[in-house]
């Protein structure tokens, strides 16, 4: 989703009703897994990003990620959230850092290559449920 000037000055529930929509339909199937990508900045990353970063975030997308705080805490009490820092097109490089702990927090550069890479090896890995990552390069 592409921020245009309606989503900055208005907001969107987007996230948050097509997640309630999806966990819903999820828990009456018995699914088990979801790995959702909101973004670095959201939940309780918002703030770790420097200077620059949190002040893009706040002028810029605050309306859209206080929707994702309501997406992420849709799906917290369940499954694996991940929030990769600023993405690129650049390839795959298997070369990023999956960051757990809130302390090593911090923006950067990822990119959509290895963010995929990522997501495709947490299918069969359980490590990370209830957990939120931050992915940077």
């Amino acid at each position: 989703m592409s921020p245009t000037p309606e989503l900055i000055f208005g907001g969107t529930r987007l996230f948050s009703v097509a997640t309630r929509v999806l966990v819903n339909a999820m828990e009456s199937s018995a699914v088990r897994r979801l790995i959702c990508i909101t973004g670095f900045g959201a939940g309780d990353s918002r703030g770790r990003g420097g200077f620059l970063y949190n002040a893009a975030l706040c002028l810029i997308l605050s309306r859209i990620y206080a929707d994702k705080d309501a997406q992420e805490w849709i799906i917290r009490r369940s499954w694996t959230i991940v929030r990769p820092t600023i993405l690129t097109d650049g390839r795959c490089t298997s070369a990023y850092s999956v960051l757990v702990d809130a302390r090593d927090w911090r923006s950067g550069f990822i990119s959509r290559a290895d963010v995929a890479d990522f997501l495709v090896k947490q299918i069969n890995d359980a490590s990370l449920v209830h957990k939120t990552p931050a992915l940077t390069g």
